[in-house]
């Protein structure tokens, strides 16, 4: 699907970044990177639930767990089918989710501690809590494969969050003269939020009318008629970076997610984001700087960087 990844402007400086296609080809398309969320219509509400349960002991791998034992993860619980040990909540089919809880303790691969260290500048819009919020959608994320594994596949993913929003200091792109491009009009649903509603925001500038309807309708939110959620809510917008990340190919040959879990490296994720015109010589500078981000990231996380880090 396309993917505008925009000139971010920062402190006078501009960082080159592409549109991805629906199949494995891409094309180049300019906007301009986010400033601070905006105050969205007034007709627009934030997404409601349920209070959560409070959260069961945190589960450990070291631990054997009979049917019906329940613990939390990822700020959810989960209840064993049968017996088990060392079998991730979210990433084996032994687990039943039992939805989100509150009051536990995180147990995702990056800490507080060290979000706050990656992104001392931050909007305050990405919060940290937003994105514990948002791993329910795709449990299998950083949560898969070896310690190291889980640990490479965050810091992958947190490398392109920052590269594209700019040490998340950016919730939704600033050239406001680009909003319009971002609708097309051929697709059977068009544009019901209006021309101009699906410029980029979010950690990765999602934007495009069809990314909007494809995410929202995995994701189950109405992102189509209400994009201004991705900007609204914390766990919205990581949860459309995390659809993209998990699900979208594309000028790559596979998936972010696989690429990290199945041994390409973290070049195929930038292969999978910017393809040739990042990749192949397209732009060895971004390329440099982004494996430099990663290298950055996976040392304060405290794992080797692996191998095939560029493409």
């Amino acid at each position: 699907m396309y993917r505008i990844k925009g000139l971010l402007t920062v402190l006078s400086a501009v960082v080159a970044t592409a549109a991805l296609l629906p199949t494995a080809s891409a094309a180049s398309a300019a906007s301009a990177a986010s400033a601070a969320s905006a105050p969205s219509p007034a007709s627009v509400s934030a997404v409601s639930a349920a209070a959560p349960a409070p959260c069961a002991p945190v589960w450990s791998s070291s631990t054997a767990y009979s049917a019906g034992g329940t613990v939390s993860h990822h700020g959810r619980n989960w209840a064993a089918k049968w017996w088990t040990q060392n079998e991730n909540p979210g990433a084996a089919t032994v687990w039943a989710d039992r939805g989100a809880c509150t009051g536990g303790v995180s147990d995702f691969v990056v800490s507080e501690a060290q979000f706050d260290a990656l992104f001392p500048d931050r909007n305050p819009f990405y919060t940290y809590q937003g994105l514990i919020d948002a791993l329910h959608a795709y449990p299998r994320f950083a949560n898969t494969g070896t310690p190291a594994t889980r640990a490479r596949e965050a810091a992958a993913f947190l490398t392109h969050a920052d590269f594209e929003s700019v040490g998340l200091r950016y919730v939704k792109e600033i050239n406001e003269a680009n909003y319009w491009r971002k609708c097309d009009y051929s697709r059977p649903y068009g544009c019901p939020a209006g021309q101009t509603a699906y410029y980029g925001r979010g950690p990765i500038m999602f934007s495009w009318n069809f990314n909007y309807k494809t995410a929202g309708d995995a994701l189950g939110l109405d992102l189509l008629d209400n994009p201004w959620l991705v900007e609204q809510d914390p766990s919205v917008a990581w949860q459309t970076a995390l659809w993209y990340w998990n699900t979208q190919n594309g000028p790559g040959t596979m998936t972010s997610h696989d690429a990290m879990v199945g041994g390409a490296g973290f070049g195929e994720t930038i292969r999978s984001l910017n393809g040739a015109l990042e990749c192949d010589g397209g732009n060895p500078g971004s390329v440099a700087a982004r494996v430099a981000t990663y290298e950055r990231i996976t040392a304060v996380l405290g794992t080797a960087p692996g191998s095939r880090l560029s493409c």
